[in-house]
């Protein structure tokens, strides 16, 4: 019987895992899931946990309760991946066997890469940092917020601009917006990733005086005297430091010799196949495909993967191709939203900002466990 392993719980890694138990018959492919913790995170979610409107716990469920029965689940951290003798090899000495190897394993936080972050700066990209946010702005008076990243790429690219939107609601509500001043800073020559889209931002930003600089690629901090200084020779003080910390891939793609210089592991923007390991695909947030990294990317790349193992397996001809697709909202505050929805042909068109995109990331983020990991859309 041939074997799929798949590393990482996330949304990727869950959504593959389930078509695949529904695409296969049971006596085709034996169907393992490699997950650290055993714990499935929505992580869209945190940035409403630093503003008060959701509890962490409701972002949080067991893996083994979304998957699929016939889906086993294995609680490991894969430390090495060894593509000649198709084996991973995890922390506790267990070594999988693989015929065909999905790698979704998120990307990895590193914010000691940039000395003096964890004494400046904050950030929502895990649920502790979120819930320490949540208690510093809940304590804030007035003084200017900055909002930046510090190195691309990064999960979620709306998400500092979307952030900047939601500090203006949250200190407009507590009646002193009037006592904050909020810089957004950005490394592109645009605040808003997408071109199509970042006049619609700047309107925002305009309309709620959020100021903002573009050109701004953080060199370093000086958490004593509160300042961070771009690479283009600009320092700007800050009394509150909302910053998207360093990412970089999966540590076991790097310390398997596979991964590029950032840790990202090249793999090919449609077929999704590793580049010289086309019995490895790559999944998600943890691969170079020029998407943004996000679920949505990853949701759409789930179905394409599960095809062509599918067609693999049978020994039949792989014809499915990722288009690039990726679809999200963006929360402005105020009850107005925006979504966009391309891919690598199509760059997105965006309806006029309103309450229907609004109302659309919360339906989502309200039925996500009912929908997205099992596969359903």
């Amino acid at each position: 019987m041939k074997k799929v392993v798949i590393l990482g719980g996330g949304v990727g890694g869950t959504i593959v895992a389930n078509l695949l138990a529904k695409l296969l018959r049971p006596d085709e492919a034996e169907i393992t899931l490699v997950d650290k913790t055993g714990k499935h995170v929505y992580q869209p979610g945190f940035l409403y946990v630093a503003f008060g409107h959701t509890k962490p716990r409701s972002l949080v469920r067991d893996e083994r309760r979304l998957l699929r029965k016939r889906v086993n689940l294995v609680l490991g951290e894969a430390v090495r991946i060894d593509p000649e003798a198709r084996k991973v090899h995890l922390a506790d000495g267990r070594a999988l066997e693989y015929d065909r190897l999905i790698v979704a394993l998120g990307a990895r936080l590193v914010p000691d890469e940039l000395p003096g972050y964890a004494e400046a700066a904050h950030h929502f990209y895990t649920v502790e940092a979120a819930v320490k946010l949540r208690d510093v702005l809940a304590r804030f008076q007035g003084g200017r917020v900055v909002v930046t990243v510090a190195s691309v790429p990064y999960k979620c690219p709306p998400a500092p601009s979307e952030a900047a939107c939601q500090l203006d609601y949250y200190f407009a509500k507590r009646g002193i917006r009037d006592k904050v001043d909020i810089h957004f800073l950005s490394p592109l020559s645009r605040v808003f990733p997408l071109e199509p889209v970042n006049p619609v931002v700047e309107q925002v930003f305009a309309r709620h005086n959020i100021r903002s600089t573009i050109f701004f690629n953080v060199e370093s901090l000086d958490p004593p005297n509160r300042t961070v200084t771009s690479i283009e020779g600009e320092t700007v003080s800050y009394d509150l430091l909302v910053m998207i910390p360093p990412h970089r891939g999966a540590k076991v793609v790097e310390d398997s010799g596979l991964g590029d210089r950032g840790g990202w592991l090249p793999t090919d923007k449609y077929t999704l196949r590793t580049k010289g390991h086309p019995d490895i695909f790559g999944l998600g947030d943890c691969t170079d495909v020029p998407v943004s990294k996000s679920g949505a990317a990853a949701h759409f790349q789930a179905k394409v993967i599960a095809d062509s193992i599918v067609a693999d397996l049978r020994g039949e001809s792989a014809t499915a191709r990722y288009d690039g697709h990726v679809m999200c909202y963006c929360d402005a505050g105020y009850h107005k939203g925006i979504s966009m929805s391309f891919d690598y042909e199509h760059p997105p068109v965006p309806p006029p900002l309103g309450l229907k995109d609004w109302l659309g990331k919360q339906v989502l983020n309200r039925l996500y466990w009912v929908l997205v990991p099992t596969g359903r859309v």
